[in-house]
């Protein structure tokens, strides 16, 4: 179950990640033709430094067998789901897509948010695909309260992508965070029947994210050890904030960057 964080917990939560948010802004300003991904990630590193906080991603290990992972922020271009490394020979082009999804720890706690960032000329349909995956995770916002269900969520999101005949990845959920980087419960964003029934409560905290390919929904990972991209190589998108249940609705702990 998802460890339920005291008033407390979630007030440091708001103020860490308000923090974030901006650090995401300037990064998400900070992307256009020509950038480099290294650039960015040492802007991200400096940024969290500077106010107090710390990478929460910069060598993390998913288990005692993975290569830790190198950067402050995952930046993703193009058909890169997830999990995309800055590189110093890597530079943002016209017509891609950028998602960068950053992890911070301030005051002991975890926060996570992401964006999906459009660089010059991007094709129509990419276009939307980008618009489409933000609004399915203000639709999976909707679905959350105390008393709802993790299903419902998956649901709400599923029910918004599924028209425009995207692809969902379904090899990568939404998490808990808050005392460690990912926690139970897991968050698929499509319904799933196998998945163990979660009740929401008053102080969960959640990162929820869904992550939509162009096409096909399968992904695959490079030899990097990291880095997840489409097996069919259509581009992809992803949006995450952190959020705390309450008894109504939730209270935004990562404010949207875009905003």
């Amino acid at each position: 179950m998802a460890l339920i964080k005291t008033p407390s917990d979630i007030k440091t939560l708001k103020r860490g990640g308000a923090i974030l948010s901006d650090i995401l802004r300037h990064a998400a300003g900070a992307c256009r033709v020509g950038t480099s991904t290294l650039e960015l990630d040492r802007m991200v590193r400096d940024e969290m430094v500077k106010a107090g906080g710390k990478p929460s991603f910069l060598g993390y290990r998913i288990s005692s067998e993975d290569p830790p992972y190198p950067s402050a922020v995952c930046i993703s271009v193009n058909d890169e789901v997830v999990h995309g490394l800055a590189e110093p020979e890597r530079f943002l082009q016209d017509g891609d897509i950028v998602s960068l999804d950053v992890g911070m720890w301030y005051e002991g706690l975890a926060t996570d948010m992401a964006t999906t960032v459009l660089i010059g000329d991007v094709k129509p349909d990419v276009k939307r695909l980008v618009a489409d995956t933000r609004d399915a995770l203000v639709c999976g916002l909707k679905a959350v309260k105390a008393g709802a269900t993790v299903a419902d969520i998956g649901a709400a999101i599923e029910d918004r992508l599924l028209p425009g005949g995207y692809g969902i990845v379904r090899d990568l959920v939404g998490h808990g965070v808050g005392h460690d980087v990912h926690e139970e419960p897991q968050i698929p964003n499509y319904r799933e029947p196998r998945a163990p029934r979660v009740r929401l409560e008053e102080g969960m905290v959640l990162a929820i994210e869904p992550m939509v390919a162009l096409g096909s929904w399968k992904v695959h990972m490079k030899d990097d050890g990291w880095t997840i991209v489409t097996k069919d190589g259509s581009p992809a998108a992803h949006f995450e904030v952190t959020i705390a249940v309450t008894k109504k609705g939730y209270d935004l702990i990562t404010p949207w960057p875009d905003r």
